[in-house]
């Protein structure tokens, strides 16, 4: 119930929650209050003092903003409403003595700095700051800290903000930073000198108000006024995290999150955030044939022509791959269709029901998860497939949600309830719980995997029903809830599709093996695994290359903005299927991506509502008894995914790190 209360702001009278802060009332009010330590997101340290305010009638000195709530103030003699002063003298004179404490110790070195720019100490010392400083003392240095290859630390520059202490307590879950000292002698470290162990570090980057915590591969490359900003969307996992992405000329030079309450909040996983050197390593710039064994560089006329000579009259099977947009996928459907093909999305042997949208996508938005009170993972490691969803658990366990995890051991960021791995304790989860109020089932595609999936996903769901709960089914792949949508499945499954075909058209399906025998034709952006079976290589555009819909794990269709240009010879995706079309003589009827968003949205109506969930009508999976079986992993390596992180130097350096840190230390004899 919201506890309504009156108050003044600068002369301004406002209504506001009796609970919140001083700071949050006025940024309601449209006054912006300067502070280094305070974060919506993190808890209340109130240790950098600049947020100060004047409260009328209070004690004579000014109040920290950030730690007062509204309910705290007093009203007036004859009962009016409290009133708050953020520009009076006082405030004036308490915030350039704040400003001047802080810069004693800083090293004042923004022209070498990273930060430089984008910086809030730079920001708030121009506007509330003073131009001149009365301390003639040696300024204090301390030493860096080596907190891995992510993060680069300066630590003379710190002002003891803490917020990336409170950031990998409480939101990554991990305790190896703190603070150590008092006074002069103060100062952030890390417990034994240890790096950060967590999949969401690179955020403390975002977070620093200064440049003493800064990005290391991206040090000393570019200012942040050189760079063309474009808001888009990730495809590092499922989640459809909002991100920007910043390049310079036609290099993405970093990825940045941005705030989005009803996926990532402000967060963004590492990969996400650092895959962008494997946009620029290992590409395919042009197509490739295989003569002899051998593959030699083409032209496009040659290449498609002969693409479209090796399908003609033949059983071909299409794959659709987990960085495909959407469009991409109902073109590729489209083109085989008519030749009378076959079309798969599930290159990973899951059960999905395409017809019932319940089945593969769910009841339950993402966002559900931070009023919940009892989170049942089943067949999922959410630290791995979506580290940021990960810790959106964290916060509802914080709050004190249960969490039961049903699954392969997983080092999750919280306490849970552990299961085991064996299939069987779904059934007795399914015939054992009780309509819990708040309660939210998770199923991995760890679960769905192997031939128990339809049946571990029919208990799932009667789980879901029995605790009168929503159900979120956890993809690991980008494009597969798109694809789904878009109807690119085979009655069978990948089996069913791959049988008896002789050509493969390999849209980017880079995580399974095909088979020798059939001919494949590999459309992608990167040589790995797809592009080394391949007897024709079309070089297609990446995701930050090319306009594209995507749809998230809870079944929001995002659409993903280009930043930059293929490079070379490669092409946008549904553009290389539309040229193939014309060479089959079968000409897909659209010749702009607007034209295609047309005919898929009539296909598919609900893909026009972006960045909106629809509601899914419940239908519930019916299946056998279910037989002797554990559930899967989806993912064996978060930093090693797909073909965009394998060309990574970073994630290959990442995840050797990883290797080393989980084996055991062996004494020495």
């Amino acid at each position: 119930m919201s506890d309504l209360r009156k108050i003044i702001i600068d002369d301004q009278e406002v209504e506001v929650d009796g609970a919140m802060t001083l700071i949050q009332a006025c940024e309601q009010a449209g006054v912006e209050i300067p502070r280094f330590c305070y974060h919506e997101r993190l808890s209340i340290a109130g240790n950098c003092r600049m947020c100060l305010v004047e409260v009328v009638g209070g004690p004579p000195k000014p109040a920290a903003s950030c730690a007062m709530q509204v309910r705290d103030l007093r009203p007036g003699p004859e009962g009016q409403a409290p009133r708050v002063r953020t520009n009076s003298p006082m405030v004036k004179k308490a915030r350039e003595g704040v400003m001047e404490f802080l810069l004693i110790n800083h090293p004042l070195d923004c022209p070498i700095c990273d930060q430089g720019g984008e910086c809030d100490l730079q920001d708030q010392a121009m506007a509330y700051g003073v131009d001149f400083s009365r301390y003639r003392e040696p300024k204090r240095a301390t030493e860096d800290l080596d907190l891995g290859p992510l993060v680069e630390t300066h630590m003379t520059r710190c002002i003891s903000c803490t917020r990336c202490v409170r950031f990998t307590t409480e939101v990554a879950g991990i305790s190896q930073m703190g603070q150590t000292g008092r006074g002069e002698d103060a100062e952030i470290t890390s417990y034994l000198g240890e790096t950060l162990d967590s999949n969401l570090q690179g955020n403390i980057i975002d977070l620093c108000p200064v440049g003493a915590l800064v990005s290391k591969p991206y040090a000393f490359t570019a200012r942040p006024w050189e760079l063309t900003k474009t808001e888009t969307i990730d495809v590092m996992d499922a989640l459809g995290s909002s991100i920007r992405v910043d390049t310079k000329g036609r290099e993405v030079m970093r990825i940045l999150p941005r705030n989005h309450d009803g996926t990532n909040e402000e967060w963004i996983s590492d990969k996400t955030r650092f895959v962008w050197d494997g946009l620029r390593r290992q590409r395919l710039d042009r197509p490739y044939i295989r003569e002899n064994g051998k593959l030699r560089p083409a032209d496009w006329g040659e290449a498609l022509q002969k693409a479209a000579a090796a399908m003609k009259g033949k059983t071909v099977a299409g794959l659709v791959g987990d960085l495909a947009p959407v469009e991409a996928a109902f073109a590729l459907k489209q083109l085989i269709e008519g030749q009378g093909g076959r079309v798969e999305c599930r290159t990973d042997g899951a059960f999905l029901p395409p017809d019932n949208r319940s089945g593969y996508v769910g009841t339950a938005r993402i966002e559900d998860i931070d009023e919940a009170k009892a989170i049942y993972l089943i067949g999922t490691d959410p630290s791995i497939e979506a580290p940021v969803l990960n810790a959106r658990i964290r916060k509802a366990w914080l709050k004190g949600a249960e969490v039961i995890h049903a699954g392969q051991p997983a080092e999750l960021t919280y306490d849970a309830t552990q299961l085991g791995p064996r299939n069987k304790v779904v059934k007795r989860l399914a015939d054992t719980v009780e309509k819990t109020e708040n309660a939210i089932v998770i199923i991995g595609q760890g679960a769905l995997m192997g031939d128990q999936g339809k049946q571990v996903l029919a208990l799932a769901m009667q789980l879901t029903e029995k605790l009168g709960a929503g159900m979120l089914v956890l993809h690991s792949a980008a494009s597969r809830v798109g694809a789904l949508d878009a109807g690119c499945v085979t009655k069978g499954g990948l089996e069913a599709a791959l049988d008896g075909a002789d050509v493969v058209y390999n849209l980017g399906a880079d995580e399974m093996t095909i088979e020798d025998g059939p001919f494949v034709i590999y459309q992608g952006s990167h040589g790995d695994r797809g592009a080394h079976r391949a007897d024709i290589i079309l070089p297609a555009a990446a995701y930050t290359e090319e306009q594209g819909l995507f749809v998230n794990t809870e079944g929001r269709p995002q659409l993903a903005l280009r930043a930059g240009h293929p490079p070379g010879e490669a092409k946008e995706n549904w553009a290389i299927l539309r040229a193939l079309s014309g060479e089959m003589g079968g000409v897909l009827p659209y010749d702009s991506l607007p034209q295609l968003r047309r005919a898929l949205v009539d296909a598919v109506p609900h893909l026009a509502k972006i960045d909106s969930v629809p509601e899914n009508t419940w239908q519930r999976v019916e299946a056998s008894e279910l037989g002797a079986g554990a559930l899967g992993s989806a993912l064996e390596d978060f930093y090693l995914t797909n073909p965009i992180a394998r060309a990574s130097e970073l994630m290959a350096e990442l995840s050797a790190t990883a290797k080393a840190r989980r084996q055991q230390p062996v004494a020495a004899e």
